[in-house]
């Protein structure tokens, strides 16, 4: 009687002898060439069928000593093991490489770009390239590679939750030319896409800044003082020039403000103190929501994560040290 495994080993055996027979390794890091104890070869649903066809083929022809049967029977097993060599050329000893891969937030696609070459004289064709494992099994794509020449794919997968995700396995595959054999390989690419939080969709406003004056104006637009101008309604008293005013002989009725360039210059403060009442992911994602809010206003912002503190900035670098921040943290990092 065949000895059945507990449930509880029949993964775990599996995966092993899939890693022996399938020469499934751990991530490769830089470049992996697909050489040829990589690529392994079976025969279709039709190569089935081929198969068959051919023994029925040489048995009629043995049983009636037929020698054109026998010629026939042989052409067809030449173009059948003619085809099983192209196919296995057409994907045997490409040259796998990651390309850049942009963050993206939470809730959105990954995509992971991947640079195939074909370093030899003979054109590859109809080359599938997916990822599998993970319950993600559907091939995405399919390429032509000219004889050295170059391309480059771009692969989705879900963008499940923040932190560095790991590009899942991808198989390659081909059916060239004659369908009738199955030929494929597996690479697990060292590459990984940093997931930022998901935004919140209906967040609150951006807290309110600490630095504005009372008349609205912050402490830069104060120092970049521009000349005098004739006075406006709405003005504050407080940037009346009233120097100029006594020096203009008599004419009370001319009032002249003082110009600032700049304008006001107010600096928000985005910390973890403002959303402490929130669970931690609701926290991330608030602060994330205003980030990008204040990165699209054009408003200077501090930035108060853990331990870590940022000084007033605005810009791509200062938004993406902040969301890289948002995006690794975790509860009681000391």
């Amino acid at each position: 009687m065949p000895i059945a495994l507990p449930i509880a080993l029949r993964q775990p055996v599996r995966r092993v002898i899939d890693n022996w027979l399938f020469q499934l390794k751990p991530a490769e890091h830089g470049e992996v060439i697909l050489h040829q104890r990589r690529v392994f070869i079976l025969p279709t649903r039709a190569g089935m069928a081929y198969a068959v066809m051919l023994l029925g083929l040489f048995i009629g022809s043995v049983n009636y000593n037929l020698n054109m049967g026998f010629a026939l029977t042989f052409l067809v097993m030449g173009c059948a093991l003619v085809g099983m060599y192209l196919t296995f050329r057409n994907l045997a000893w490409l040259a796998l490489s990651p390309g850049r891969s942009a963050p993206v937030f939470a809730g959105s696609q990954v995509h992971y770009e991947f640079h195939l070459a074909n370093r030899s004289r003979h054109a590859r064709y109809a080359i599938d390239i997916g990822f599998t494992g993970g319950g993600i099994d559907e091939l995405q794509t399919s390429v032509d590679l000219p004889a050295f020449g170059q391309t480059s794919v771009r692969l989705s997968t879900p963008a499940r939750q923040r932190g560095w995700q790991q590009s899942p396995r991808l198989r390659l595959q081909t059916r060239f030319p004659l369908g009738l054999l199955r030929a494929w390989s597996y690479w697990t690419p060292d590459v990984a896409v940093l997931v930022y939080p998901q935004p919140e969709t209906d967040a609150p406003p951006l807290p309110a800044s600490e630095l504005a004056g009372a008349d609205g104006s912050g402490h830069a637009g104060r120092e970049d003082f521009a000349g005098v101008r004739a006075w406006q309604a709405g003005d504050s008293p407080s940037r009346l020039a009233w120097r100029q005013i006594a020096r203009m002989d008599g004419a009370s009725d001319a009032l002249v403000s003082k110009h600032f360039e700049g304008g006001a210059s107010a600096e928000l403060s985005i910390a973890e103190n403002l959303v402490a009442a929130l669970p931690l992911e609701a926290r991330l994602s608030r602060m994330t929501r205003w980030v990008l809010e204040a990165e699209q206003q054009g408003l200077r912002y501090r930035f108060e994560l853990g331990p870590l503190r940022l000084p007033a900035a605005l810009g791509p670098a200062h938004r993406d040290e902040c969301l890289r921040a948002l995006a690794l943290h975790t509860e009681g990092r000391a």
